[in-house]
């Protein structure tokens, strides 16, 4: 079924500022049950980081500073967040939080902006997109979880949107290294860098790996650049190793994957009203909106738990 919306291209130009902010890497997790989706939604003028049931019940604000708050994603056991932060003053950086919004700590202070998290399965460290002050690109890296001395994995054009594969073993992300930005996967020490996609259409926000690691969902734009003006797309699956690439939508208006932990369903949103769907994984049929209200951002899933006993435990 494909999905369109009709809202002013103008309002969405209104925040095109926060449109490079607003996507997470959150790879998932087999688990018997589907748990909360976490999304950065703006109300009256401030982004926070919020979390909802997938049918959109028991929403729940977890962010409450001035700062822009998003790009959500869980660790594999569901009890933590990781997400971009400009709490802290200066540029947005990498913070994480238990999944009930306490315990905030500050994870990266690097010079320029470092956004789009993602945790690997063991917990042990974070996966990023940043771009140092004075930098010409953004380049990926990972910290200890709990902070540290971030090691750089790429080195050339622009590498953005990472998330550590279920068995930890790989990282997707997408690059332009070669004029346009494609889906890559490497070795979690940066090594056995491989281009996966190269068809014309750029790639954007976000990839993200089924539960079993079988598969990679990713983004392929069909309406403006990757990473330069507002766009949006299809989904499309592929098998991890870059074979079997079809799209699951036809001619629709998505920005951004995350997986349910039990596969059935893919959480993305939807451009031009900034609403958070999810979609039917096999064929993208059936989109239900998470939450109708407020101005939203690319979502990440909980790895397990029905959110209702997980979210408030410590």
């Amino acid at each position: 079924m494909t999905m369109k919306r009709t809202l002013a291209i103008a309002a969405v130009a209104a925040v095109c500022a926060l449109a490079v902010l607003s996507g997470a890497a959150h790879a998932t997790y087999g688990g018997a049950t589907n748990g909360r989706i976490a999304f950065g939604m703006n109300v009256n003028g401030n982004t926070d980081v919020y979390t909802a049931l997938p049918g959109g019940q028991d929403l729940r604000r977890l962010t409450t500073d001035a700062g822009f708050d998003a790009c959500a994603a869980y660790s594999a056991d569901g009890r933590r967040i990781a997400y971009c932060s400009g709490q802290g003053g200066g540029p947005v950086q990498v913070w994480t939080m238990k999944q009930n919004g306490t315990d905030k700590q500050q994870v990266t202070h690097m010079s320029g902006v470092a956004i789009f998290p993602d945790y690997s399965p063991d917990g042990s460290e974070i996966v990023f997109a940043a771009q140092p002050a004075g930098a010409t690109a953004r380049n990926i890296y990972v910290v200890p979880s709990d902070g540290g001395t971030p090691q750089q994995l790429t080195t050339v054009g622009n590498n953005v949107y990472p998330a550590f594969s279920p068995d930890g073993s790989k990282i997707v992300f997408t690059s332009n290294r070669t004029g346009t930005s494609q889906v890559y996967v490497m070795n979690a020490d940066g090594s056995g860098q491989t281009q996966l996609t190269s068809d014309p259409q750029p790639k954007d926000q976000v990839p993200d790996w089924s539960p079993d690691g079988s598969k990679i969902a990713y983004l392929a734009d069909t309406h403006g650049i990757s990473d330069v003006t507002q766009s949006w797309g299809d989904i499309w699956v592929m098998n991890a190793d870059g074979s079997g690439q079809h799209p699951i939508t036809h001619d629709a208006t998505y920005y951004g994957t995350a997986w349910s932990p039990d596969g059935s369903r893919i959480a993305t949103m939807d451009m031009p009203t900034r609403t958070n769907y999810t979609v039917n994984a096999a064929d993208g049929s059936a989109p239900q909106a998470v939450h109708p209200g407020g101005l939203q951002f690319v979502p990440g899933w909980q790895p397990r738990g029905t959110g209702a006993g997980d979210e408030d435990d410590g």
